[in-house]
């Protein structure tokens, strides 16, 4: 999986934030991490989900594509409060908070109407976990 994401963190940064294959078209961001227990910086490209009403914030969905577990970068993101990403050329700083209840039920729901994978994820996590949906507020 390293190989995998470090692959498309190096077309993301050859292409100015654009990326081929199973992501051609779609919003991405690489979101910076440092592991709680491991200390050790990580750059995980997820996609993202534009906020229509406030242009510095974005939303990411912790699916670890349907795994039964969240992925490491959620736990390190929340544990952090605030990290670093990319969109496009722009590296900045966010601050980082969880959507729960129907605020998140109503985003993650747009977000697998457009990208039915979503909806594939939610279905293979079902009974098992919650994905969880992430925002991120560009820091002023």
């Amino acid at each position: 999986m390293s190989d995998w994401n470090a692959n498309i963190v190096d077309e993301f940064r050859r292409n100015g934030g654009q990326v081929g294959g199973n992501f051609a078209g779609a919003p991405m961001t690489l979101l910076h991490h440092v592991g709680r227990k491991s200390g050790k910086e990580t750059v995980s490209p997820v996609m993202y989900l534009a906020d229509d009403d406030d242009p510095a914030t974005i939303y990411v969905f912790a699916s670890a594509a349907g795994a039964p577990n969240h992925p490491a970068w959620y736990h390190n993101v929340l544990a952090a409060g605030t990290t670093t990403i990319e969109v496009g050329t722009e590296t900045f700083e966010v601050a980082v908070e969880e959507v729960t209840g129907e605020k998140r039920d109503r985003i993650y729901a747009v977000q697998a109407a457009r990208y039915p994978g979503f909806a594939g994820y939610e279905e293979k996590t079902a009974g098992i976990r919650t994905i969880p949906v992430v925002a991120l507020r560009r820091a002023s």
